[in-house]
């Protein structure tokens, strides 16, 4: 079977290492030549365990090819997959216009059946804009060309994405023909041969399925952010509630780890879009809007806790960053909590000295000399004030911390993601503080 992925990105790159893992011939397709350049000499563009091993091998025994062109393959494969970007307009609305622009080309080109299949993250009703872009072209083409669309959402976690795509725990197709579930079906089948669980539905529901998985996920987060400054104010330990409140089985216990906000390119930019389909509906979608609000505020939670410490002076204090990424194991910073705090001490005259295992790179190109960048933890922590953790990277879980405590000026560590213990920082001679404990903890 062959297939071509339109976009190099993360979910594109991931799909096509993927299916081409499991003997699906597979182009990818990016206008970025110097990308696709890359990409053909083995230099992967993102960070993401196990996924530069799988693209080589899959290059070396041919299944996986790259172009900057979509006709160089589009007569030989049953279906292409749109995985371009979907980015948010000024009022956080989805950008289409890379999504219509593949349709219109594949309605410009094409010269036999082929199934388009949209995998970015697209608001209800996108599919019959691309099924009308795609029918357009035909028409000024004067050509008769049977063809189908199909949603594809993809549930990619970065940092466990190949194992997510090549186990997952189900699959949303939607379509509007048999022959495009059949095709689909084939596809798909090679993954779950023991278990199929592919949820075949109508296309508005699969593009609905996406926002709405996101936007209950990010949902959970900030309802344990606000439960967990509740719990500072009030005297209770978020750690106990979390706990106690996850073992009940209708609530469980994803998703209910308390921190310094959520990030990254899909919980953000699918909260806010789904508030903006909502508004061009007529209707308001109350929650998700309190959801982003307390997301928001949540990122400035460990800047107000070091300005309190400090008494609200902050001038030329030297400040140590633990984590760029907005989690850990990828290098994505879109929308991380380490920009908006690293904005907030720059502001305030802060010097920050920054160290993360794989975000470096990252974090030049978007903020430059702003920041001092260190070899690793200890060379971060030298003689700062403050040492902030903003990523739970597994290296930063168990660190000497009789090394940190001498190469500090001042023993204060703020753990935005509560991966340390209280008591244990307390006896090793730090002012601790974490989210949503007393401080007396």
């Amino acid at each position: 079977m062959k297939i071509a992925i339109v976009g190099t990105g993360y979910v594109g790159l991931v799909s096509g290492a993927c299916f081409a893992e499991m003997g699906v011939h597979v182009t990818c397709v990016d206008i970025d030549a110097n990308k696709i350049e890359k990409l053909r000499h083995g230099e992967i563009p993102i960070y993401e365990p196990g996924l530069e091993e799988m693209v080589l091998r899959n290059v070396r025994e041919g299944r996986l090819t790259f172009t900057t062109r979509l006709t160089d393959c589009l007569a030989d494969v049953e279906a292409v997959f749109s995985a371009v970007g979907t980015p948010p307009d000024e009022d956080g609305s989805a950008d289409l216009s890379y999504v219509l622009n593949v349709a219109r080309e594949v309605g410009r080109n094409m010269t036999n059946y082929v199934v388009l299949v949209t995998k970015s993250t697209v608001p209800v009703g996108t599919a019959q804009k691309v099924k009308h872009a795609i029918q357009e072209e035909l028409t000024k083409r004067g050509v008769q060309i049977d063809f189908d669309v199909a949603s594809n959402p993809e549930f990619l976690k970065e940092g466990s994405a190949v194992k997510d795509f090549m186990s997952p725990d189900r699959v949303v197709v939607g379509v509007e023909s048999e022959r495009a579930k059949s095709l689909m079906t084939r596809l798909y089948r090679p993954f779950m041969l023991n278990n199929f669980r592919v949820i075949f539905t109508d296309i508005p529901s699969a593009e609905m399925i996406k926002y709405a998985a996101n936007s209950m996920l990010a949902t959970r987060i900030s309802f344990m952010n606000d439960i967990a400054n509740l719990c500072e104010l009030v005297g209770a330990d978020v750690n106990m509630v979390r706990k106690g409140i996850g073992s009940d089985t209708r609530i469980g216990g994803k998703f209910l780890y308390p921190g310094c906000g959520y990030g990254g390119s899909c919980f953000p930019k699918d909260v806010k879009a789904l508030i903006r389909t909502a508004e061009k509906s007529g209707y308001k979608m109350r929650v998700l809007q309190a959801v982003e609000e307390v997301n928001n505020v949540q990122k400035t939670i460990v800047f107000e806790k070091l300005s309190r410490h400090f008494g609200g002076d902050l001038v030329d204090k030297t400040i140590a960053i633990w984590g760029l990424a907005f989690k850990a194991e990828t290098d994505d910073m879109r929308e991380a909590t380490s920009l908006v705090t690293i904005d907030l001490l720059l502001q305030a005259g802060c010097r920050v000295r920054v160290f993360d295992p794989v975000a470096m790179d990252e974090c030049r190109r978007r903020l430059g000399d702003k920041v001092e960048y260190t070899r690793d933890i200890y060379d971060c922590a030298l003689d700062a004030d403050a040492l902030l953790l903003l990523t739970e990277w597994k290296q930063f879980r168990l660190p000497s911390w009789e090394v940190v405590h001498r190469t500090m000026r001042t023993p204060l560590v703020i753990d935005g993601r509560n991966i340390y213990n209280a008591e244990e920082m307390r006896q090793a001679g730090f002012a601790y503080a974490c989210i949503g404990r007393p401080e007396s903890h």
